[in-house]
C-alpha cells in the first residue's frame, strides 16, 4: 500500500481480519471525505469478503436517492447533522446486506464553514444490524481539508471495531 498513514493501514488491516473471521460485513455512506474508507479498506487483501458496498453520498440528492435521508431532516437540520448521519447511516445498512455500517457528514474545508457548523465539524454514525446507532461529533479543528478528512478516516474504522463488538 502507497500514500496511506500508517496507523490507518493498521486500523484498516485490523478491522478487515476482525471482521473476516468473524464473517460479518460492512457498508459505508461517505459525504466528506468521498470514498475514503472505503478506498482504505479495499486496499487490505481479503477485504472482498468483507466490504458490501460504499455510497458517496456527497449531495444532499444522493443522501435522499441512495440512502433515503428524508429531505425534511436535511431542511430542519442540514447535511453536516446528528440527524443526518444517523440517517445515513441507517439507509446504508437497509440498502446494503452488510451487518456493520458507519457514516460521515461534515465540514472539510478550506470553505464552507460557518459559526454554527465551522470547518472541521464532523458528525458521525455507526449501527450494526443487532444494534444500537452511535453517533460521534467531532471538531477536528481548521486543520487543513486533507487533516479532516484523514482524521474523519481513522474515527469511522474506530467506530467499526467498536460496533464489531455490538
Amino acid at each position: 500500500m502507497s500514500g496511506w498513514p500508517k496507523d490507518i493501514e493498521t486500523k484498516a488491516g485490523m478491522l478487515i481480519a476482525e471482521f473476516s473471521k468473524r464473517g460479518l460485513m460492512i457498508a459505508t455512506a461517505e459525504s466528506c471525505t468521498g470514498g475514503l474508507i472505503t478506498g482504505i479498506l479495499t486496499e487490505i487483501p481479503g477485504s472482498s469478503s468483507v466490504v458490501d458496498r460504499g455510497f458517496v453520498t456527497y449531495s444532499n440528492d444522493a443522501k435522499i436517492q441512495m440512502l433515503g435521508v428524508h429531505t425534511a431532516t436535511l431542511e430542519k437540520h442540514g447535511a453536516v447533522s446528528r440527524q443526518t448521519a444517523i440517517e445515513m447511516v441507517r439507509g446504508a445498512l437497509s440498502h446494503s446486506k452488510a451487518d456493520a455500517a458507519v457514516a460521515v457528514t461534515g465540514v472539510a474545508g478550506p470553505s464552507g464553514g460557518s459559526d454554527e457548523k465551522p470547518v472541521g465539524l464532523v458528525h458521525l454514525a455507526s449501527a450494526s444490524r443487532n444494534g444500537a446507532v452511535h453517533h460521534r461529533e467531532m471538531r477536528y479543528g481548521d486543520i487543513g481539508r486533507d487533516a479532516v478528512r484523514m482524521a474523519t478516516v481513522r474515527t469511522a474504522l474506530d467506530m467499526l471495531q467498536e460496533t464489531a463488538g455490538n
